[in-house]
């Protein structure tokens, strides 16, 4: 099984390098986000400062949509997918080398973000160790929801717009925990987090159950 993720982790990287979707498309998208927000709340930033954790997370949730769906439509473009079970890969395996790519080009984009934040907002980094496991944590629950989810879309002629509306109310308990667990790092009080990164932790070993265990099922219904 982790050989195939392995495998399919760096398919799903190659392409990515060689289309460049997240570096063109999406992080100028998030970095957008970012500005508007800005515009849409106060230039006070004051204002924005006390409201970085949840902006932050909201325009990573975005980033999560768009990339889970960018990992889906490589699938099925050319019936790819169809390629990958014929060849008899562990389904588990394929999820989890997917779940990997994208989490992957979340970091990414979150270190962008990060950057953001503080430069649009002037956001201070405090306590920096517990904002990176935040990080860490929300990443493996976002793309392992993610990809199961896209799995259940993909193929369908509603796919692009039903994936957000399945998607957006299941990652809600991790913009929740992740902006908490933030709010507190931010604010130097990082004792307030754990009881937020247990439910982080708890969310991304269930859904990399749910994905390891019923991924080649969600694709045979999609």
């Amino acid at each position: 099984m982790f050989r195939d993720a392995a495998l399919i982790a760096g398919k799903d990287l190659r392409i990515e390098r060689r289309s460049r979707v997240t570096t063109q498309q999406i992080a100028p998208f998030a970095l957008l986000v970012l500005v508007l927000f800005a515009f849409a709340l106060d230039p006070d930033r004051g204002v924005l400062g006390r409201a970085a954790a949840g902006l932050y997370w909201l325009a990573v949730v975005f980033c999560t949509v768009l990339a889970v769906q960018r990992s889906a439509t490589v699938e099925v473009t050319d019936r790819a997918g169809e390629g990958l079970r014929l060849a008899g890969l562990d389904p588990g395996g394929v999820f989890l080398g997917k779940a990997v790519a994208v989490g992957a080009q979340l970091l990414v984009l979150e270190a962008l973000l990060t950057i953001g934040i503080a430069f649009f907002y002037g956001t201070k980094l405090h306590e920096p160790m517990l904002l990176l496991a935040t990080a860490l944590l929300a990443t493996i629950g976002l793309a392992a929801a993610g990809t199961a989810y896209a799995a259940v879309a993909a193929g369908l002629r509603v796919g692009t717009t039903l994936l957000p509306l399945l998607l957006l109310p299941v990652l809600a308990p991790v913009l929740l925990a992740a902006t908490r667990a933030w709010e507190a790092g931010l604010a130097g009080v990082p004792g307030d987090a754990v009881s937020w990164l247990e439910l982080l932790a708890a969310f991304a070993v269930l859904y990399i159950a749910v994905g390891v265990v019923g991924y080649g099922t969600l694709q045979e219904e999609s």
